[in-house]
């Protein structure tokens, strides 16, 4: 039984070592860029802005990574298709639906609910978490049934609360966030976090202990929006300011600013959960926190937990946007909401922290908030997106003792001492298998030769 607990052990090992190399193996990234987007044709967002909001409904990347636009009239959707992309013509307009969330949140506000436009089913989906009474439930079903039969009413498992609690952590007497991206204003640098982790004036330390403070927060818009900044102490990101960790000592160099579409496959990263992958499901979405509203945010079929707050949201090494909140976890899945990047960005009046090699060397230039990459993801199908190119992470793990780094379960620590302990066993268990046989041997030559 020994032997073969010490072989069960070996197979253990190998298999904990296997997966904490995947696991800790950042995907490839793919040769192509969010700049193949810009071709021929026209994406499906400006085919939409061109168009207008009372002749279309949305845009969103199709399973075959071309573009899509929601029409309401023949005319639009042959305009789509000579541009290259594909046309769907829908019954209710932008501006209709638009009209439907400004109702909702005219509403007497309900915690526990928020609501966006579904552009492919072209309908205002509402959600309701488990909070929500049955008497708030069935007035604001009457508020949708006065907007139009295309308001969708749903319930949903768990509850609509923020992530506080990251690509690397951050602490501070009020909780745990996320590092969200370096950005700088040409003067100093600081940390693009969510808003609600912290008031102007929060103090953050990178340890557990308080022993390394990172800096403070100098702005924070929260509720309304959802952002913050923190202010390095000492001034400047350091080096590897332009990589957002993804865990295992792995990180994704970041090289632009971008919004994102609606079907595109995108990556977070929390100090929580580490590195998850969903899609964008909806933007300029409405959640009621406990806390207060939020408006204008990523919806995405991405989990997080809490801690995961103001980690970031990326595809492509293309900053899309930081974690907000949502409901579920990464064992149940849910949904989550994101704070668009560009959107803090042009509000705070700072820019992205990026390598030299992408900014063609200028990096104190005044302070820029356009995206520097168009959102969609042109021809590229949505599953060939990945997070961006690798890079080692620096800094945060001065502190980490070789047990911290053993008991990680993202490391092969773990899975190399079950190795070994297995074949000590293994050992073990040979040796005194051939002294109990040695004395046997002994004990029956001395019976038969007296």
């Amino acid at each position: 039984m020994t032997r073969l607990a010490a072989v069960g052990g070996l197979l253990l090992g190998g298999a904990m070592v296997a997966q904490a190399a995947m696991a800790s193996e950042t995907p490839p990234a793919s040769g192509r860029t969010l700049a193949s987007a810009v071709g021929a044709g026209d994406t499906g967002a400006a085919l939409a802005a061109r168009l207008g909001t009372a002749r279309t409904a949305g845009s969103w990347i199709g399973a075959d990574g071309r573009p899509v636009v929601a029409v309401t009239d023949e005319p639009a959707a042959r305009a789509v298709r000579r541009a290259g992309a594909e046309a769907k013509v829908v019954a209710h307009s932008m501006d209709e639906l638009k009209s439907a969330t400004a109702a909702l949140r005219s509403a007497p506000r309900v915690a526990g609910t928020a609501w966006a436009v579904d552009y492919r089913t072209n309908r205002v989906v509402v959600r309701a978490d488990r909070t929500v009474s049955a008497g708030d439930w069935s007035r604001l079903t009457a508020v949708a049934g006065r907007i139009g039969g295309f308001v969708h009413m749903e319930r949903t498992k768990g509850t609509f609360t923020t992530r506080l609690n990251g690509a690397q952590p951050i602490l501070s007497t009020g909780g745990r966030c996320s590092a969200g991206f370096n950005v700088t204003n040409g003067r100093s640098d600081f940390i693009l976090t969510a808003g609600h982790c912290g008031p102007a004036g929060s103090t953050w330390f990178a340890d557990n202990q308080g022993d390394r403070q990172l800096g403070s927060t100098v702005n924070s818009d929260f509720p309304g929006s959802d952002f913050s900044l923190v202010q390095y102490a000492g001034g400047r990101a350091g080096e590897g300011a332009d990589v957002v960790a993804v865990g295992g000592g792995k990180g994704v160099r970041i090289t632009g600013a971008a919004d994102p579409a609606v079907g595109q496959r995108v990556f977070r990263s929390g100090s929580t959960s580490g590195l998850h992958d969903g899609r964008v499901t909806a933007l300029n979405a409405t959640v009621n926190y406990p806390e207060g509203t939020v408006t204008g945010l990523i919806e995405t079929d991405v989990c997080a937990e809490p801690g995961d707050s103001g980690g970031p949201l990326f595809s492509e090494g293309i900053a899309l946007g930081v974690t907000s909140g949502g409901n579920g976890d990464c064992t149940t899945g849910g949904t989550t909401f994101f704070q668009p990047v560009t959107k803090a960005m042009a509000a705070l009046g700072v820019r992205l922290i990026v390598s030299a090699q992408n900014t063609g060397g200028a990096q104190g230039g005044a302070p820029s908030a356009a995206p520097s990459a168009p959102a969609g993801q042109g021809a590229m199908a949505p599953n060939a997106a990945s997070p961006g190119s690798s890079a080692p992470v620096t800094g945060g793990s001065e502190g980490a003792t070789l047990l911290a780094r053993l008991t990680d379960t993202r490391n092969v620590g773990p899975g190399l001492l079950v190795i070994a302990g297995s074949l000590i066993a293994l050992v073990a268990t040979r040796y005194i298998r051939a002294e109990q046989d040695r004395k046997a041997y002994q004990r029956y030559y001395s019976a038969t030769w007296g």
